[in-house]
């Protein structure tokens, strides 16, 4: 399985088994190693959908070429473009049916498994609303480039560390590195329907974030150099993949979003954290200060307009009574990590 592919997994029920869902992020982190063994879940677009939004983005050709090559399956990985090596893309949308895994003590969750919230012409287009990258020579790169620089001094530090952790994106890792916002471990073996709320997110959102990478093609900040990465063993692929906007700050400053509006108390702390999560991406040296700052406004941007769909307030609704049950019970995150992220928010690198 290509690294490109990032997986995001969700431990339904028992614990025992696992769902694995291929999300298609456009994102610079490592494959990281789900708990048990993961099941490839079917396409969440049917092929005209898919064929339209790549005719939209000039891209059909090539991502037909990735689709034979690198998914044999339905569940297609999707990798962004660039300006370099754009046959190296791959394409697809994943999503999450056929959920065998979940467990008995726990009811299907009502959402649609892996649906878009939206219909490709709801979607916003950030190609639009977006300003172009920073070119360089202008005071924003200048900026940009200075970001860089500073943070790749922090290599080997506790934020550099949690930059690192910040990277992985499996369903669990995600929902954990928001616990020390929220006050309780959120467990996904607990939450289904938050856990299918977020799978749902996602197939709505990556589609626009990468028709704003495929649009851009900019390149990252370590191409060219020998500075240090926190994701040093994925270097050469995360050198293939765009950086404008920035898709881990997307969908961490989302889903900060969401948990706002399902924990209203913890608001402050879980914004706090959302910032932080997009910062990381500087820290690590994969992203570009204007990718991240960016990635906040697309994440914005498409928590506003899924606010739009019925089905995204109901299933929000089934998240936010789950999630209020299950404080209750929870255990509390380690205090030592909870430090880490306080310090990490203190010493920002914007």
């Amino acid at each position: 399985m290509p690294m490109r592919q990032t997986l995001l997994t969700s431990v339904l029920g028992g614990g025992l088994g696992a769902a694995v869902l291929m999300l298609p992020l456009a994102l610079s982190c490592p494959l990281a190693t789900a708990s048990a063994a993961p099941l490839q879940i079917a396409q969440a677009q049917s092929q005209p959908q898919i064929a339209a939004q790549q005719q939209q983005t000039g891209q059909s050709a090539q991502s037909q070429t990735h689709t034979q090559t690198e998914a044999p399956t339905q569940g297609q990985p999707v990798s962004p473009t660039t300006a370099q090596t754009p046959k190296q893309a791959a394409r697809g949308q994943a999503n999450s049916a056929g959920q065998d895994g979940h467990g008995a003590a726990h009811s299907q969750p009502q959402a649609s498994r892996g649906s878009p919230y939206l219909t490709p012409d709801m979607q916003p287009d950030p190609t639009q609303y977006l300003p172009p990258p920073p070119q360089p020579g202008s005071l924003r790169h200048q900026t940009d480039d200075k970001a860089f620089a500073v943070t790749r001094g922090w290599k080997n530090d506790a934020r550099w560390a949690l930059a690192t952790s910040d990277a992985k994106l499996h369903i669990p890792d995600l929902l954990n590195s928001f616990s020390c916002a929220a006050g309780f471990v959120i467990d996904a073996a607990k939450a289904p329907h938050l856990v299918a709320l977020l799978r749902n997110m996602g197939n709505t959102e990556v589609p626009d974030m990468w028709k704003g990478k495929d649009y851009w093609r900019r390149t990252r900040p370590f191409v060219g150099t020998d500075n240090a990465i926190c994701t040093e063993e994925d270097r050469e692929d995360i050198a293939k993949t765009g950086a404008y906007p920035s898709g881990h700050t997307m969908l961490g400053w989302s889903l900060a979003l969401v948990l706002t509006e399902l924990l209203p108390d913890r608001s402050t702390a879980i914004l706090q954290r959302g910032r932080v999560f997009g910062e990381s991406r500087i820290v690590c040296g994969v992203h570009w200060e204007s990718d991240v700052q960016e990635g906040y406004l697309a994440g914005a941007a498409e928590v506003a307009a899924m606010h739009g769909s019925a089905a995204f307030r109901a299933d929000m609704d089934a998240a936010r009574a789950e999630l209020a049950a299950l404080r209750t019970t929870a255990p509390k995150p380690e205090a030592k990590q909870c430090e880490i992220e306080h310090e990490a928010a203190i010493h920002s690198p914007l």
